[in-house]
């Protein structure tokens, strides 16, 4: 046998096991992972409940359901919206998790663009998932990306314009679901999931809506509440008193001529408040050195430190970095002061909650204390 054939036979094998190994964890992108609800789970439905055309599709997405023995108002809760800002999936989780509700109703999903969790943005070099410690043991979680993937929803276009105003964005924002509410029936399968929780927002009366997310530590609407002009007042009770606990925070309104974004359309198409909340995730920065699960989970990297330093970053960043705890932390305690502001302005609609950790408690005991 020829040496030229030798080499030729031991890339083919190399080849081989390459494609084997990456299909595995390819196809391991598109399962679920587990997630073990409260006993006060009252149930599980479908986003394509509410809207028939993401039925079996990759867009379809499970809609945990909260309800109280006593009437009153409701909230949903969006994580996952962007599922490279792991806080937002992973507050989320928790929530499904360990919450209690006396009064009203509580919608959560944990995953807005399914699709986003299949895949990662490309030329990125982030890990597909990230590991966090608990009582009995390690649990994984996802790490996608911003965007639907480009084989659920294919070609991009040059410009992407935004259905129901006109608006022209790049072509790549065409897959970003905070760019396609209030969304299409006939649209893409963004615009679809984007329509389908409007629909869940309009069918249940919904009354206050929380869009979790994460930026950049280099981002100017960082560790923020961005809230449409209605949700004004929710949102200074809330961040009065998230700084009380010397929790920073800023109010940002949000702007009537950038549209898509569920603070703005949502706020215009439904009758819902909604509010969007921001915390700092240098994972997905620019400035950032290696994309790690070490990174998503401590949130420590010298070099935001060294930006951080010389005054460049919009948010304090030294050796301690954001951890996930932190990040978690602030979204939790967002929504419960957010929650408890509703309360204070619609009496006789409140949304009683209990079973969520305090934020001292968070960073003290960590999230997988408090994950089942």
């Amino acid at each position: 046998m020829g040496k030229h054939r030798i080499i030729a036979i031991i890339l083919t094998g190399v080849m081989t096991l390459v494609i084997i190994f990456t299909g595995r964890e390819f196809k391991d992108m598109h399962a679920d992972i587990p997630i073990f609800p409260s006993d006060d789970l009252a149930e599980v439905k479908m986003l394509s409940d509410y809207f028939e055309g993401l039925k079996n599709t990759p867009g379809d997405t499970q809609v945990y359901v909260f309800e109280g023995e006593e009437e009153g108002g409701s909230v949903l809760i969006l994580g996952g919206t962007h599922p490279n800002e792991p806080s937002s999936n992973l507050t989320s989780i928790l929530f499904v998790e360990n919450l209690k509700v006396d009064k009203g109703r509580v919608f959560v999903i944990t995953e807005s663009n399914k699709s986003a969790f299949t895949h990662n943005d490309p030329q990125e070099g982030s890990p597909h998932g990230y590991y966090i410690e608990t009582a009995s043991g390690q649990r994984f979680f996802k790490y996608g990306s911003r965007a639907t993937n480009p084989i659920h929803q294919w070609p991009d276009p040059d410009v992407y314009v935004h259905a129901s105003s006109g608006q022209q964005l790049s072509g790549s924002e065409t897959r970003n679901l905070n760019r396609a509410y209030p969304g299409r029936e006939d649209g893409t399968l963004t615009e679809k999931v984007a329509y389908g929780i409007t629909s869940l927002i309009n069918k249940e009366q919904i009354d206050l809506t929380i869009d979790l997310h994460e930026a950049s530590p280099e981002y100017p609407v960082i560790n923020a509440m961005v809230a449409h002009e209605t949700s004004a007042d929710i949102a200074s009770f809330a961040i009065l008193e998230m700084q009380f606990q010397s929790i920073e925070i800023a109010l940002e309104m949000s702007p009537k001529n950038l549209h898509g974004l569920s603070h703005r359309e949502l706020g215009d198409f439904t009758e819902t408040y909604p509010l969007l909340m921001e915390t700092a995730n240098p994972a997905q920065g620019r400035l950032r050195g290696a994309t790690s699960a070490e990174l998503i989970v401590e949130g420590i990297d010298p070099i935001y430190e060294k930006a951080g330093n010389a005054g460049f970053l919009f948010v304090k960043f030294d050796e301690n970095g954001h951890p996930l705890n932190e990040r978690v932390a602030r979204h939790t305690t967002g929504i419960i002061e957010i929650v408890k502001a509703f309360n204070c302005l619609n009496s006789g609609k409140e949304i009683i909650i209990g079973g969520i950790p305090g934020y001292d408690d968070m960073l003290q005991q960590g999230i997988g204390a408090y994950l089942r």
